[in-house]
């Protein structure tokens, strides 16, 4: 078995940063609403955001062995997007491997797991989603992957495909239909601009979307 794949594709720069401003829950709606990633899994702080090729690791529960691995392999922009056996009572990366992450210019971390030296990987800007804090420590003796398909907070990512995180939520886009779901994340962003003009306007959300009729047919009373 290879433990780790080193070669993997990549959505082109220019389409990582097209949708670097669009927020998750466009994207999701406009890819058919699929792609949603487990709520649990959040930003240490707000205005974070993480836009960037998954590079994925399947580990070993409390081990960040192939984390570290993952850090030496990753190039500029990466995200690392990483399970951990399903324990998620570790603190599978702290400040030094954040500083190493960051030398490398990496594109963030997204762990199905907690992390640990709060503050400092908050001070430090770099883009970070988990489930939480922990202080408990790990080993490094658990063999796991680099690059193989994982399942990360419900969702199936495959190494390459785009891993979006806003304060909403995070969301994966294949990386094959990156172009797709890009033109059909701006046209609904264009879309509900147009909207929010014509509420903001004093145009009722009922009679916008036109609800009266679920209202009429659900037998909704009023007096």
């Amino acid at each position: 078995m290879i433990h780790v794949i080193k070669n993997i594709e990549r959505p082109s720069a220019e389409m990582i940063e097209s949708f670097r401003g669009i927020g998750t829950a466009t994207v999701h709606e406009a890819q058919g609403r699929k792609g949603y990633i487990q709520h649990g899994i959040r930003p240490i702080a707000a205005k974070t955001r993480i836009c960037g090729p998954a590079f994925t690791v399947a580990g070993v529960p409390r081990d960040n062995l192939m984390l570290h691995k993952a850090i030496e392999r990753a190039q500029p922009g990466d995200v690392i997007v990483a399970s951990v056996g399903g324990y998620y009572e570790s603190g599978y990366w702290g400040g030094l491997m954040n500083v190493a992450a960051m030398a490398r210019k990496l594109g963030g971390l997204a762990i199905d797991g907690c992390v640990r030296d709060s503050e400092e990987l908050i001070e430090s800007g770099f883009p970070i989603f988990c489930r939480g804090f922990c202080i408990q420590g790990t080993a490094k003796w658990g063999l796991g992957l680099v690059n193989h398909p994982i399942v990360f907070g419900g969702a199936f990512i495959r190494p390459g495909d785009l891993i979006l995180g806003d304060h909403d939520g995070m969301v994966v886009v294949e990386r094959e239909a990156c172009a797709e779901v890009l033109a059909k994340s701006q046209a609904r962003d264009e879309a509900e601009a147009k909207k929010s003009l014509q509420l903001a306007a004093g145009v009722s959300s009922v009679e916008f979307n036109k609800l009266g009729k679920n209202f009429e047919i659900l037998g909704l009373v009023e007096e």
